[in-house]
């Protein structure tokens, strides 16, 4: 059964990934890209470096989001927002930022066969010495899907 997630159900997605998916558009060229962030509700919060992705959702500041929950092809939630890109360059807020995405993703990534880069686990208490780009996007519209069958259909057993 194919169906639309409810208000609430599409904050439960949101809420409950790390990875998503940021498409941003500029100069007739689109980039969609991996994102680990954090989520509070109203504004998906980020942190990267100089790159193409910055570059485009600077001269275009409305971006796509992406995040799914992915069971097996036929068991499937999707959520699909639209936004506004904004860079954090002042604080209090980079910070507030910066503690968004440690508190939500430092956890979920920490584990005994993980290998963190030099940059995590950074000290909740040493914000300032961050470097990176951090930006969030607040996002106006949310639309979500999902598929929930028992069998795969393509399998013909259904």
């Amino acid at each position: 059964m194919f169906g639309d997630l409810s208000q609430q159900q599409i904050e439960e997605v949101l809420q409950s990934q790390i990875i998503g998916r940021l498409g941003c558009h500029a100069d007739g060229v689109t980039y969609i890209v991996p994102v680990s962030y954090a989520y509070d509700g109203e504004y998906i919060y980020g942190r990267t470096k100089e790159g193409m992705k910055i570059n485009m959702m600077r001269k275009n500041r409305e971006v796509c989001f992406e995040v799914d929950v992915m069971q097996n092809m036929a068991n499937w939630q999707s959520v699909i927002a639209w936004g506004e890109f904004e860079e954090l360059t002042q604080e209090p807020g980079r910070q507030m930022a910066l503690k968004k995405l440690n508190d939500r993703v430092l956890p979920m990534v920490t584990s005994a066969t993980t290998k963190l880069y030099e940059e995590w686990p950074f000290a909740p208490n040493n914000l300032q010495s961050i470097t990176g780009i951090v930006y969030r996007v607040r996002l106006k519209k949310k639309t979500g899907r999902f598929e929930n069958n028992a069998v795969p259909s393509f399998l013909g057993w259904g």
